[in-house]
């Protein structure tokens, strides 16, 4: 990828353009990984850009920005720009294609505002941000009142970044986003969502949670998170501390999380404040099923698909499931054990427990009973059928359910194996309903 960006580079500079690698993958260079996509900037307007390459696309003609294909690749080419006033708070209203300087000065952050010439070997750093990088700082090129101000999703940017980097918000720059948090969601929640996505998904994600928290911006996008700080849980089981700290610990004992199983840790005890009561000790009762429906709405405001929010609210509601589970029937825990959804459940179960007291005498019983079953215990063929219900009498109908339910309950504790013995077990105990 890194040669067919040089090619592209090249054969700009042999047309008599300028032509240099802008953004993310220089920063990532100099921080000596590796660069999963190359932008560039250059002085060749949009018109030309399309002409010198066969395969391209408008993406962003408007703004300067064409994407160029090439072996199988997608590379985006925009030309050097200066920016007109924000009013939507994302885009500029009118763009003017200028020089180098000017396309560096317009952009979000130092470490963001370097190019490198792939050519000589040499970057261009007109605002410090090499220096920032090694200091490891976000620091916004300019002011950052006025930065913000043009597109308010760069406040999220900057709590993004500092997560993904380990890097550390500058004092001004993060004064500013406390001067403005209030105004971040003048934004769309899709563009929000997805930068709370990267900050889940980054090493840093309980560190990430906290930014948002201190500099205002939690509270304007979540405030059911920011209603767990301060609410007490029972020592005996919650060393730790409060709903927020357990919460954050939860999160960094992920290892490598899906967005849905972070976002289920994020919010599996959201049910925790409305439902916090002290009698012998404190308790939260029923506050998983609290917690889905808030959880439901969070999901909703966030935009994020049916798919995902019915994944992230089944592990809010079945996270209190382990509690009792050397009690379970065999049929309930082999039932929970086939959920499509199980593995990252189970993820939740260990990061949540590893945030609160550490016994894990039920996860070891866990691993026992898992051991001991084979997939056919887990996952058995059905015995019997709807087709079958109606041979024997049956009308078709919700009892059918009922009845299919009963016989798998039956199948998976091992009292009845074939569908022979289904039949009799079915007469037995649901004659009364033909």
């Amino acid at each position: 990828m890194y040669e067919t960006a040089v090619k592209i580079v090249k054969k700009l500079r042999n047309a008599g353009y300028e032509a240099y690698f802008a953004g993310g993958c220089v920063r990532n260079k100099i921080l000596g990984k590796e660069a999963k996509d190359y932008d560039i900037a250059t002085n060749a307007i949009p018109d030309v850009v399309q002409k010198m390459f066969p395969h391209t696309v408008a993406v962003g003609k408007a703004f300067g920005v064409v994407v160029v294909l090439e072996n199988n690749r997608q590379f985006e080419v925009a030309t050097f720009r200066a920016d007109g006033k924000y009013s939507d708070n994302r885009r500029p209203d009118c763009v003017t294609f200028s020089d180098y300087k000017s396309d560096i000065l317009r952009r979000d952050f130092t470490i963001n505002g370097i190019f490198y010439d792939p050519i000589e070997n040499k970057l261009i750093d007109i605002v410090g941000g090499g220096k920032d990088i090694k200091n490891r700082i976000i620091c916004t090129i300019g002011n950052p009142i006025e930065r913000f101000t043009e597109d308010k999703l760069r406040m999220m940017r900057a709590v993004r970044f500092s997560a993904q980097l380990g890097f550390v918000i500058e004092s001004e720059t993060e004064n500013a986003i406390r001067k403005l948090a209030n105004t971040i969601t003048t934004i769309s929640f899709e563009r929000i969502r997805d930068e709370l996505r990267l900050i889940l998904l980054s090493d840093n994600r309980a560190e990430g949670l906290d930014m948002l928290y201190r500099l205002g911006l939690l509270k304007e996008i979540l405030p059911e998170i920011v209603a767990m700080d301060g609410v007490p849980q029972p020592p005996e089981f919650h060393p730790e501390g409060d709903v927020f700290t357990h919460t954050k610990l939860c999160l960094k004992n992920l290892d490598n999380p899906t967005f849905e199983l972070a976002m289920a840790a994020l919010l599996h005890d959201v049910g925790k404040p409305p439902t916090f009561v002290v009698a012998d000790r404190i308790r939260f009762n029923a506050h998983e099923v609290v917690g889905e429906r808030i959880a439901k709405k969070i999901c909703h405001r966030l935009k994020l698909s049916n798919d995902d929010t019915e994944k992230i609210c089944w592990m809010v509601v079945k996270h209190m499931t382990f509690k009792d589970i050397t009690n379970m029937r065999e049929s309930t825990l082999k039932r929970l054990l086939a959920s499509k959804h199980y593995d990252n459940l189970e993820m939740l179960f260990v990061a949540d427990k590893l945030a609160a007291d550490k016994d894990m005498s039920n996860y070891e019983y866990l691993k026992e009973m898992k051991a001991k079953f084979s997939v056919e215990d887990i996952r058995p063929e059905p015995l019997i059928g709807g087709k079958e219900l109606i041979e024997m009498g049956f009308e078709p109908g919700p009892i059918f359910s009922v009845i299919l339910d009963k016989v798998e309950d039956a199948q998976l504790e091992g009292k009845v194996k074939t569908c022979e013995e289904a039949i009799g077990f079915i007469r037995e105990h649901f004659s009364d309903r033909i």
